[in-house]
């Protein structure tokens, strides 16, 4: 057994506190990186707050990992010690299922594992990322480019591939008009990603505040959404909505924002249910629907097209003392765009 450092939390009310954690010898196909960086997702924070359900603590989040593979099982042949490495939101899944057959192990029928708050294979809870080592098959662990840095890469592994997803999926690109719904950790990189892809991009977000960082990252066009004429003026004008918010939203008002055949994806989850008005749907065959991150390959190819179009989020570096503090600014909205951890510190 390895032990690792880390950071846990114990309850939905109680702070971060250090921790030891013990991670599993390596299986013949297992490898061991050694954690240099690690994102905070809002994932994170709804996980550790119990607001998604049943928590076994002590929890160790994070899924947004990036760093140095320090080891390697027999077996392996995709790594080697010394490579960067990195590991998102699922870290194993059934592989038999046609779903996992067809690369989408995220929607693995029998039911990926999740990074944190999962149960492995070998019926232990799994601990992410806020830690100084993890275990991981090597068919679940991502190369990072070499021109991109560890600290940038973190994020990229959930908020990366949760906006590249469904923008690749839903076919952004020239010719297509795209709106990116919150210009957060999630939609900052939505909007990078949606411009590199050749589409027209607008974000509609609650004010004005971030609008030059939003034209700065390749944003065409920026709205508040608290403005009443928002929504008159962009009535049936995308063709593509990505709705990155983890809040309640009025879905009625954001679907009138649909041209023919369009479609609102959700990439946020907030912890209360969603209504909308069908009529908003059958109108316009307007479609509204739901993401999650991307299969393996497809991460793997985000990452490749972040490095050839120079795509990193931006982010503030923190300690493993400050996870607390950092949590506060997120659902106060007060960073610019995501925080990432310093794993030395642990």
């Amino acid at each position: 057994m390895i032990t690792a450092k880390a950071r846990a939390v114990d309850g939905p009310d109680k702070p971060f506190r250090a921790a030891e954690i013990k991670r599993r010898d390596l299986d013949s196909h297992d490898v061991l990186i050694e954690i240099k960086y690690a994102g905070i997702c809002h994932s994170d924070i709804h996980t550790a707050h119990g607001e998604w359900g049943p928590v076994h603590y002590p929890l160790v989040p994070g899924h947004e990992i990036a760093g140095i593979v320090t080891a390697v099982g027999p077996s392996v042949t995709k790594y080697k010690v010394g490579d960067r490495a990195g590991v998102g939101c699922m870290v194993d899944s059934c592989g038999e299922c046609e779903n996992c057959r067809n690369g989408e192990e995220q929607y693995c029928l029998k039911g990926k594992v999740d990074t944190y708050a999962g149960v492995d294979k070998y019926g232990e809870p799994t601990q992410g990322g806020y830690s100084t080592h993890i275990v991981v098959p090597e068919d679940f662990v991502l190369r990072i480019p070499d021109s991109i840095a560890l600290d940038d890469a973190a994020p990229l592994l959930c908020a990366g591939i949760t906006t590249y997803s469904p923008l690749n999926h839903w076919g952004a690109g020239p010719g297509k008009k795209v709106a990116v719904v919150g210009m957060g950790g999630l939609g900052h990189m939505a909007v990078q990603i949606a411009h590199a892809m050749g589409a027209e991009v607008t974000v509609l977000s609650q004010t004005l505040k971030k609008k030059d960082d939003g034209l700065k990252l390749g944003a065409d066009n920026y709205y508040a959404t608290n403005d009443p004429e928002t929504f008159e003026k962009l009535a049936g004008y995308f063709d593509l909505i990505i709705n990155t918010v983890s809040a309640k939203i009025d879905l009625n008002a954001y679907l009138g924002l649909l041209a023919l055949d369009g479609s609102l994806v959700n990439v946020g989850a907030p912890a209360e249910p969603l209504s909308l008005n069908v009529f908003n749907l059958i109108g316009h065959r307007r479609s509204f629907a739901g993401s999650m991150i991307g299969g393996i390959r497809e991460t793997q190819e985000m990452l490749d097209f972040c490095a050839k179009h120079n795509i990193v989020p931006k982010i503030e570096v923190i300690s493993a003392n400050q996870i607390d503090e950092a949590y506060e600014r997120v659902l106060a909205s007060d960073v610019k765009y995501r925080f990432v951890i310093d794993i030395s510190t642990m």
